[in-house]
């Protein structure tokens, strides 16, 4: 009788033991399906929506916008949004032009010449001045100003660009110009280009903050192998009175984090940074390193008193080269220079394929909360201190 007891107790204890690594299996399952709901739905969210009518500018008919028209500095300006854009013309040449919307999508006015034009580039023999993309992946241009950023303080416009005169010269350069000069369509006044990086040296991407840090103008530089900002007391002043912003040196593209990120090549900081009562939120170009073609864009949001400080970083791109318009020329390229809010919606303005510009939203609010609830430390402990360190 006791055996038998026995037996049954056994039988009864393994039955259990049983049903406990099914509902364990099943629970897993459940939380696992859970979990990966989750982190769709953030990630969906952190997606931008492209417009329906994008490209919303294309290449023109004029000489100097006959090849490309691409990577748009943007700012809102007494409600009205504001492009300069950088286009290149059959000679091959890199020049900026200017169009405006009254609603961010809409641009009822373009002009039909640039509005700056760099001083006579000279980086390529005579019988190679010509656009082609082969020769000169960087858009397809031998010279003059690539990618502008642009930012609005204290009434007056700072605008960085690319300085590019054969991959010999290859710096950062910044112009200014009056606000009501530039609502008056007055260009004609920008003050003379200073150049911000050191001769000598090949660098791109730098961006200014939108208002001054401690009263004092901040550019930052660097966003590996860690965030660099410089202050200085005046742009003006930067190469003339004052010394050129020293700045990493080293392969940035070269910066690689672990294998399985999507961003372990990072390339450079995007828009200029956008105050939220979050913090800074900045994009930033990357790759990886298996796919160094696919340009994509990603999302972190820096400290507000502190930005070297990176507080959330998206463990997801917000946006892959994925449309049709975003492979037609150079394919696999989203670059962006320019964003703004507008009515409480975020508008990122990107080239696609260097060839065309195009723009894609999302609510601020909605934008921010799935990129703080998704960030990547929330999903990889590591990751904040990889990126701190490459």
């Amino acid at each position: 009788m006791d055996f038998i007891f026995a037996v049954n107790i056994l039988a009864l204890l393994f039955s259990l033991f049983v049903a406990g690594v099914l509902l364990g299996v099943l629970f897993s399952e459940t939380v696992r399906k859970k979990v990966a709901e989750i982190r769709q739905k953030i990630f969906r969210k952190l997606h931008l929506e492209r417009h329906p009518a994008n490209p919303i500018l294309r290449p023109g008919t004029s000489p100097w916008t006959a090849e490309a028209t691409f990577n748009p500095a943007a700012a809102v300006i007494n409600g009205r949004t504001h492009l300069i854009y950088r286009a290149i013309g059959t000679d091959g040449v890199s020049r900026l032009g200017y169009a405006s919307s009254p609603d961010g999508y809409l641009f009822d006015e373009r002009l039909p010449y640039p509005v700056y034009v760099s001083q006579k580039p000279s980086g390529a023999p005579a019988h190679l001045r010509r656009y082609s993309p082969v020769m000169y992946p960087s858009g397809g241009s031998w010279g003059g100003c690539e990618d502008p950023r642009m930012v609005t303080i204290e009434g007056r416009i700072y605008m960085t660009y690319n300085a590019f005169d054969g991959w010999n010269f290859i710096r950062v350069a910044c112009v200014s110009i009056d606000e009501e000069d530039l609502l008056e369509k007055r260009f004609w006044k920008w003050r003379p280009m200073h150049l911000l990086s050191p001769e000598g040296q090949i660098h791109k991407n730098w961006v200014i903050f939108p208002e001054k840090i401690r009263g004092k103008f901040a550019i930052l530089h660097s966003i590996v192998p860690k965030v660099e900002i410089e202050y200085r007391d005046s742009i003006d002043a930067i190469g003339t009175t004052e010394p050129y912003i020293k700045s990493w040196e080293g392969p940035r593209q070269c910066a690689a984090g672990p294998e399985d990120n999507w961003d372990n090549v990072i390339r450079g900081a995007g828009p200029p940074p956008i105050k939220t009562d979050k913090g800074w939120l900045l994009f930033y170009h990357a790759t990886r390193a298996t796919e160094r073609h696919l340009y994509k864009l990603g999302a972190m949001l820096l400290d507000l008193e502190d930005p070297t400080r990176v507080l959330y970083r998206a463990a997801t791109p917000i946006l892959s080269p994925d449309a049709r318009y975003e492979n037609e020329g150079k394919p696999g390229i989203v670059y962006a220079c320019g964003a703004v809010v507008l009515n409480r919606t975020l508008f990122i303005y990107y080239g696609g394929a260097d060839k065309v510009v195009c723009v894609a939203t999302a609510p601020l609010a909605e934008f921010l909360d799935a990129l703080i609830e998704g960030n990547r430390p929330l999903l990889d402990t590591t990751a904040a201190q990889t990126f701190n360190s490459y």
